[in-house]
């Protein structure tokens, strides 16, 4: 499958371009993960991480990139005593994780269809 793929995006100056946007079409079908509050879950196996196979698993990068990294950077600071506690109902941490899954979903979305527009233009042009 690599060696199809490397040989799909050739070595010309739009080859990058198309490997990002095909192994992103690739990898579309995942299942993409969904932010919530722990708080207002009675369903611990929905905390499991499937490809990591660990019952319980929070993922965040720099908190300078997303709000939703700043949020969990300061719930897991909150619980681990390294700063006060957060004074925000679970219900409230559930609503911010839920507007942030519909931003997510919506970039999500522009960044398809902008990939298949890329797509398209690319099948089209190519003998």
């Amino acid at each position: 499958l690599q060696k199809s793929l490397s040989e799909t995006f050739g070595a010309d100056k739009y080859s990058r371009a198309r490997k990002e946007v095909l192994t992103y079409m690739f990898s579309r079908p995942m299942q993409m993960a969904l932010y919530f509050c722990t708080g207002v879950l009675d369903d611990e196996t929905l905390f499991h991480h499937y490809a990591l196979n660990v019952p319980f698993y929070t993922h965040f990068t720099s908190p300078i990139r997303r709000y939703a990294d700043i949020v969990v950077h300061r719930l897991l600071s909150a619980s681990l005593g390294t700063r006060c506690p957060i004074k925000m109902e679970k219900e409230a941490i559930q609503k911010q994780a839920d507007h942030c899954n519909d931003r997510k979903m919506a970039s999500k979305r522009v960044q398809e269809l902008s990939a298949d527009l890329f797509f398209s233009i690319f099948v089209r042009v190519r003998p």
